[in-house]
């Protein structure tokens, strides 16, 4: 029996392990990337391991997300994360050079690689053939070291594609279609892989829009085969001998196979408030936006902004909407100032933004109070933008500017003929603003430099004999790390300093979690089905540990939070009957009796509900590494070799 493009890559970087559905893998890591909303972290942790060089054939530190310097402590963040660069040999991409993902796939993604990041988005990369995961900023920092990164392995989920996308249909519709059949947590456990006749007609750009947004599906990764696409777009970026051919074997089988006729496809839109709220764009046309914005992670390529602007040129923004575009990168924006887009869509009356994260995460441009925000981005939690009661709806660039242009969500197909936009023959490639790596001996001088907001990692306790808590929440399902832990212009800037930024931990679930924490001494969390879903932030693991959780029961949980929880030393336990939810109310007194010798044993955990006189027992599937990190507290203690 063959293999899957996934299976082939694993198989070639598998270390420990075998390669079994939900069996734990160990596989080698060749390139990492860090960003400076989770880095500063990574990096702290990286330094608390000593270290003293990556070893790893690539790392890469960007930084797009922290841009807005209101004060001292973004800046500060910048100039310790390009000294750590510095100091143990990673590549820096400076402010301004552009989002991590549209970079990396310009500069650095190599097909058939393994591609470990502190950012969900990552799997951006599978687009150009590339195995490419997001994680936890410890697991990031682990790889850096030379260590291996370990996940239960995925099954395949084969999405075969037919026909060619039909006028005015993208790429953002075919990832919103599988996200409309799939929901959001119907990737996980799964690696999405692309193949079949369709794929001919698609380009990279299209490719990593689809695989950005695979991180929707809960989906370990998503990827496309190495193809003639792939080789055309490395060549034009100067990289030809990066390529290779890479693809499923004849007979490789997956384990579920979804079926996508790109001509049956029409214009999608996600409404508020999950990127699996899809219905087609016809269902909510005529709909207000006071506020349309294109570009982040995901369609801020060069092909999308030359379409928006051939959409936009010779007419007006309508006068109701605020319209932003943001380039993906140092290389988007030069191509497009100098060929003239930038100026139509300027002379539309589009504001233009740096090339940086911005909007995506509640960094500028917060919607008004009570409107419709249009976005080309991956996501649309509630709050996520920075306006709390924020109703944003997710479309292709050509939608957003069909809305821009009258002021209302719009069928792009009404506009007449689409635009046909070429991916150029040669993209300019100016790395200025990247800084390669020093050599060893000079990179040993380099002085690392830390701002008075950047903290020591805190470090969790090791598992007690017996442990117990109140129930300090109760949230429902699909909660996401911007729930547990926003984003946003106030926070982000904190990240590198947990005492400060755990005060706002569930903030916007529950503004009285914080001192209802410090008052009980911790505590635990109750969550439901995909607890802890989108961004790979560990600081929503980091910040609860702070605050004296010791552990989250949930019916379900999202693949990096799970990872995160372990990592930081908090119990992650889900319900054996779902019904046992139900029982659970806040305030409830737990007794977790003779854990650490069941956790020992791996032995099934019994609870005790003291408060209502009930008991539940728990039948956790940790790995031998997974009990190692409980019982020592954490991932930097068993490391340390402390409370084993």
């Amino acid at each position: 029996m063959g293999y899957t493009l996934a299976e082939k890559i694993i198989a070639e970087h598998l270390v420990e392990g075998e390669m079994v559905p939900g069996s734990e893998i160990g596989i080698r890591i060749d390139h990492t990337l860090t960003q400076d909303a989770t880095g500063t972290m990574a990096w702290l942790e990286f330094e608390a391991m000593g270290i003293d060089r990556v070893r790893t054939e690539r790392a890469i530190s960007y930084v797009d997300h922290n841009m807005l310097q209101a004060d001292f402590r973004n800046a500060d963040d910048h100039r310790y994360l390009q000294t750590a660069a510095a100091r143990y040999g990673a590549f820096f991409s400076r402010p301004g050079n552009g989002i991590c993902h549209q970079v990396q796939s310009e500069r650095f993604s190599i097909p058939g690689k393994t591609l470990l990041g502190a950012d969900s988005h990552t799997p951006n990369s599978g687009g150009l053939g590339v195995l490419a995961i997001g994680s936890g900023g410890l697991d990031v920092a682990v790889a850096m070291g030379g260590g291996l990164f370990y996940t239960a392995m995925p099954s395949i989920l084969g999405v075969r594609l037919t026909g060619a996308l039909g006028p005015w249909v993208t790429a953002k519709d075919v990832i919103l279609e599988l996200l409309r059949r799939l929901s959001v947590k119907g990737g996980l456990g799964k690696i999405i892989e692309y193949f079949g006749p369709g794929l001919a007609s698609l380009t990279v750009d299209q490719r990593t829009t689809i695989c950005n947004m695979g991180a929707e599906l809960g989906a370990t990764t998503s990827i496309f085969p190495s193809d003639d696409q792939t080789r055309r777009y490395l060549a034009a970026q100067g990289r030809p001998e990066d390529w290779i051919p890479l693809s499923a074997d004849p007979d490789a089988t997956y384990a579920q196979v979804v079926e996508i006729d790109l001509a049956a496809l029409e214009p999608l839109v996600a409404k508020p408030s999950m990127p699996d709220n899809v219905v087609p764009i016809t269902e909510v046309a005529g709909q207000p936006v006071a506020q349309v914005c294109v570009g982040s992670c995901v369609n801020s390529s060069f092909e999308d902004l030359m379409t928006v602007a051939a959409i936009l040129k010779g007419k007006q923004v309508h006068p109701s909407v605020s319209m932003t575009i943001t380039p993906g990168s140092k290389q988007v924006f030069t191509m497009v100032a100098e060929n003239g887009a930038l100026a139509d869509m300027i002379a539309a009356g589009v504001r233009v933004l740096e090339a940086a994260c911005g909007p995506c995460l509640g960094i500028g441009q917060a919607p008004a109070t009570g409107v419709a925000s249009m976005r080309s981005m991956n996501r649309n939690f509630k709050g996520r933008s920075g306006t709390a009661d924020d109703s944003v709806y997710l479309a292709s660039p050509e939608s957003c500017a069909a809305a821009a242009l009258t002021g209302v969500i719009t069928d792009p197909r009404t506009l007449g003929p689409p635009p046909i936009v070429a991916a150029p023959h040669a993209y300019p490639t100016n790395d200025t603003m990247m800084i390669a790596p020093l050599p060893p001996a000079e990179a040993a001088q380099v002085e690392i430099l830390r701002g008075p907001n950047i903290k020591p990692v805190p470090i969790g306790k090791p598992m007690a004999a017996t442990m117990s808590g109140r129930v300090l929440i109760k949230v429902g399902d699909n909660v996401t790390t911007d729930h547990i832990l926003p984003a946003g212009a106030s926070i982000l800037p904190l990240r590198s300093n947990i005492p400060a930024i755990s005060e706002f931990t569930f903030q916007r679930v529950d503004p009285d979690f914080v001192s209802r924490a410090k008052e009980w001494g911790g505590g635990l969390i109750v969550g439901g089905s995909n607890y802890g879903q989108g961004s790979s932030r560990e600081h929503a693991a980091l910040s609860p540990m702070y605050l004296g959780v010791r552990a989250v029961i949930a019916k379900s949980f999202a693949r990096i939070h799970y990872a995160n929880l372990i990592n930081n030393g908090i119990l992650p336990l889900t319900f054996d009957a779902p019904s046992d939810y139900d029982t659970l109310d806040l305030g409830d007194e737990l007794v977790f009796a003779d854990v650490r010798i069941a956790l020992q044993k791996n032995e099934p955990i019994t609870v005790d509900n003291r408060t209502k006189g009930l008991r539940y027992t728990f039948h956790p599937q940790f790995s031998d590494r997974e009990l190692a990190y409980l019982l020592a507290g954490g991932l930097l203690n068993h490391t340390r070799g402390i409370g084993a």
